[in-house]
């Protein structure tokens, strides 16, 4: 942004005449039709023995977010809420997470973003080669998820075997779903099945959390009496649906098993004060979870989870 001063009023200012220098202020919105200026695809942290690194795989504007969030709610509840937040209701920015965790050899992905590019680049930044992930785990179906699957009709991750939970491969299985198809059902033959409790590798065991699909699941990380959960898409926003449990969201398939899911896991979260790790949260995605109200309120990690 150029500043412009007239002479005169450098003059003065140099003199240290009197008098007020008003310069324009920069606004503070956004053109959300551009993209956002570069920022770094990788935050690492430490749970017990686990190292886990958020990557954000993509990052995209939404137009139009009361058409996503709080679907069961007035326009001007809406409005309310989101200016007591500083946040506009023409668009939302949507983030897009998977979590890389390393116990002992294993290097385990969780989800794998839109495309292959993103994820690939994301761990770039980690130090990570895509050949060298020996395991994926995909929480849910949805096409954000498993969209970095596979690359020009290839798996992008060579040497990973392959794990997403029995309920949730059955139900996609079934459907006409373009994304299952391309990027889920030629990986098959490499894919093993987990149901509630299961354990992905030491440390890291699989919760049901359904309603956003029907098997969608969480992973809760557990080392030296350290714990942090990965949340996926339990909530995906921050005020519109984390705070506000029972707003119903468009990309829920059972809203109302959703909301449950929501007020059980959060409610958790909150009690046991348990960071957490939630997809479409803002970069690095990582957080804390509180009561406030009869809802929650996400406090943004700093420095707590450093090394």
């Amino acid at each position: 942004m150029t500043f412009s001063i007239n002479r005169r009023t450098a003059m003065l200012a140099a003199a240290g005449v009197a008098g007020s220098l008003t310069l324009p202020r920069p606004s503070l919105a956004m053109d959300h039709k551009k993209k956002l200026l570069p920022m770094a695809k990788a935050r690492g942290f430490k749970v017990g023995d686990l190292e886990v690194v958020a990557l954000l795989a993509g990052s995209a504007p939404r137009d139009n977010p009361h058409g996503i969030f709080g679907l069961n709610v007035s326009d001007e509840t809406f409005a309310e809420i989101s200016k007591a937040n500083f946040i506009g209701t023409d668009m939302a920015q949507f983030y897009f997470t998977p979590t890389l965790v390393r116990s002992g050899e294993n290097v385990i992905l969780f989800d794998t973003g839109l495309n292959a590019a993103g994820i690939t680049a994301a761990l770039a930044e980690a130090g990570t080669k895509p050949s060298e992930v020996t395991h994926v785990v995909i929480t849910h179906m949805h096409g954000d998820h498993i969209g970095g699957l596979m690359a020009d009709g290839a798996p992008t991750f060579e040497n990973a075997a392959f794990l997403t939970g029995q309920i949730e491969y059955d139900h996609w299985s079934k459907t006409d779903s373009e994304g299952f198809a391309k990027n889920v059902k030629p990986l098959a033959e490499r894919m093993s099945f987990l149901s509630d409790g299961d354990s992905v590798a030491p440390g890291i065991s699989a919760m049901l959390a359904p309603g956003h699909t029907p098997g969608h699941m969480t992973f809760m990380l557990d080392s030296n009496d350290q714990q942090l959960l990965l949340m996926a898409d339990l909530a995906n926003h921050y005020v519109w649906s984390l705070a506000y449990p029972d707003w119903e969201v468009r990309f829920d398939m059972d809203k109302e098993m959703a909301a449950k899911s929501r007020r059980k896991v959060l409610g958790m979260l909150a009690t046991d004060r348990i960071p957490m790790i939630g997809y479409h949260m803002p970069f690095p995605a990582a957080g804390f979870v509180e009561t406030n109200g009869d809802g929650f309120r996400y406090v943004p990690v700093s420095y707590q989870l450093t090394a």
